[in-house]
């Protein structure tokens, strides 16, 4: 695993926010909450979390995309629902009332795991947001259920390794997103085979390679965010 930095309290205007770097990727998140609910919430108490998965211009070394192409893309959009369903997953949306909880996941610089960046940074970012809301009596308590941390792990020239970057990204024959609670359930998967076939058994090999450095995210989550 490359190495990570958190970074607490990036925006001091954000009730939530934290820059999340692995290795040279590196992404801002900010977490808000806003009254009202989705359609399929309303007449009910229940509140929502959603996110906005954006790379900035320059963020790598692809071509500039303006933001209205990003903003209609289908790797932006799926990115986008792939952190909000990470992240309502291990939170208990009864406690949140008729409210939606929105983070924005920016991403400064792109070598290689950008959305699992942001899925851990948006995970610090709302902890924080809704200890904020605690502070101001807005919530009774944090409706965080359980931890999360997410890596990426493939295979690249016949080997498996964990957090890729863009150059063992690019020359993957397998590259799977693994997204996982700190008690070692399965909160979402994705695996691609790039360039080679393998039989299923190669996912187990997998996942427990990822699982050991999500149990090392989670730790580092904990110890920024002053939990024991």
């Amino acid at each position: 695993m490359r190495k990570i930095s958190i970074i607490r309290k990036y925006n001091k205007f954000a009730l939530g926010s934290c820059l999340f770097c692995m290795g040279n990727t590196e992404v801002l998140c900010n977490a808000t909450i806003q009254q009202g609910q989705p359609p399929h919430l309303r007449s009910t108490n229940f509140g929502w979390v959603t996110a906005e998965y954006f790379m900035l211009p320059q963020s790598s070394s692809k071509q500039r995309n303006s933001p209205q192409q990003q903003l209609t893309s289908g790797r932006t959009k799926e990115i986008s629902r792939i952190i909000g369903r990470a992240l309502r997953a291990v939170v208990d949306l009864g406690a949140l009332g008729p409210n939606t909880v929105i983070i924005d996941c920016d991403v400064l610089q792109a070598d290689g795991g950008t959305r699992t960046a942001s899925i851990n940074g948006a995970f610090v970012a709302m902890y924080d947001l809704f200890n904020n809301l605690i502070n101001q009596k807005k919530l009774e308590r944090n409706p965080i259920k359980k931890f999360i941390g997410s890596i990426s792990v493939g295979i690249v020239d016949g080997k498996k390794i964990v957090d890729l970057c863009q150059e063992e990204d690019n020359k993957a024959e397998v590259d799977m997103t693994v997204i996982m609670t700190e008690d070692k359930e399965l909160v979402e998967l994705q695996y691609t085979a790039e360039r080679g076939l393998y039989d299923t058994k190669i996912i187990n090999d997998l996942i427990n390679l990822a699982q050991k450095d999500i149990i090392k995210i989670v730790q580092l989550e904990k110890k920024i965010l002053k939990i024991k």
